[in-house]
């Protein structure tokens, strides 16, 4: 693969007291023929993120045509599992209308710095508003996946809701700081409500530079078989870069990283590290959404897969 860096579609400019920086976690779906909707997360001057969404023109990636400008969920009860933050990462769009959105929900620990479980939202007005499934996680956690069940991409197929996830229950030092070590799990359920207590590990920690992997994002391909987009956070480097697997049945997966020749450029907001990748096709194209430097705090780019 061969990608054109487009450059910065939207980042925050402070002026909504909700989105005073980042656009964290890109998530984009058709809205209509014209308009692609990326849901994204947007943080405030205390760190706190909430999701929101930018439109763009199917014609052009960098225009944007509407910004949202309430979040479109807000952050939980004190004492509730998303009292710090809530960052969408998948959006499914059922046949009834409904958008149902997974997210991870932030709570800060004591003995840990904090906790990461997934939670649903669904909205019934296109995805201009969503309300809580429950006050509770829909990933809570559990023995084998203790502190963090969270980064969910689920997808429709054949008859059945797919989730890959990140789950861990360890930290480790690295470079004096505390650090989550996780990998990507895979679970299955009927309703896209309730899910096992467990996951099958997908990709697994076996590099010893590697200590964790960012939101999956898994697409099944016109010939039957899927691709991964992940990042991955290494001790030497100190911040994410992106990975790339392949698998006939969205189970078994083999790291094809460096086939995805998509990495920090020398200078600018992807400088230092570049995550959260999304791969979408407008009118023929092959785009790729993602982030940047400080998990996307100048905002979300896009990148175009080169044919020639």
């Amino acid at each position: 693969m061969r990608w054109e860096k487009m450059g910065l579609i939207y980042g925050p400019d402070g002026s909504l007291p909700w989105a005073h920086s980042h656009a964290m976690l890109p998530t984009p779906i058709q809205l209509s023929p014209d308009v692609v909707r990326v849901f994204v997360t947007c943080c405030d001057s205390l760190g706190v993120g909430r999701p929101g969404y930018v439109d763009i023109s199917s014609k052009d990636p960098l225009k944007v045509l509407r910004v949202s400008q309430t979040p479109l969920l807000d952050v939980g009860k004190p004492g509730t599992f998303d009292e710090n933050g809530v960052a969408a990462c998948s959006v499914v769009r059922m046949d009834d209308g409904r958008m149902l959105m997974y997210y991870a929900g932030f709570e800060l620990g004591t003995r840990i710095r904090y906790r990461l479980l997934t939670g649903l939202a669904i909205s019934t007005d296109g995805g201009e508003s969503f309300v809580r499934h429950s006050q509770t996680p829909i990933l809570e956690r559990t023995a084998d996946e203790l502190f963090f069940r969270c980064g969910p991409y689920c997808i429709q197929d054949a008859g059945l809701f797919r989730l890959w996830y990140i789950a861990g229950s360890a930290w480790a030092e690295v470079d004096g700081k505390d650090m989550p070590i996780y990998d990507v799990r895979y679970a299955e359920s009927e309703d896209g409500l309730h899910w096992p207590s467990k996951g099958e590990v997908q990709m697994e920690i076996t590099d010893p530079d590697e200590h964790g992997f960012g939101r999956p994002h898994v697409s099944k391909k016109a010939d039957g078989t899927y691709q991964m987009f992940y990042s991955i956070r290494r001790r030497s480097l100190g911040a994410y870069r992106l990975g790339y697997a392949t698998s006939v049945d969205g189970r078994h997966w083999q790291r094809m990283d460096k086939q995805l020749n998509l990495d920090v450029s020398p200078t600018g907001f992807d400088s230092e590290a570049i995550m959260y990748a999304v791969p979408f096709e407008i009118g023929g194209e092959t785009y790729l959404f993602y982030n940047g430097n400080n998990f996307g705090s100048q905002g979300f780019a896009v990148a175009r897969l080169e044919t020639a």
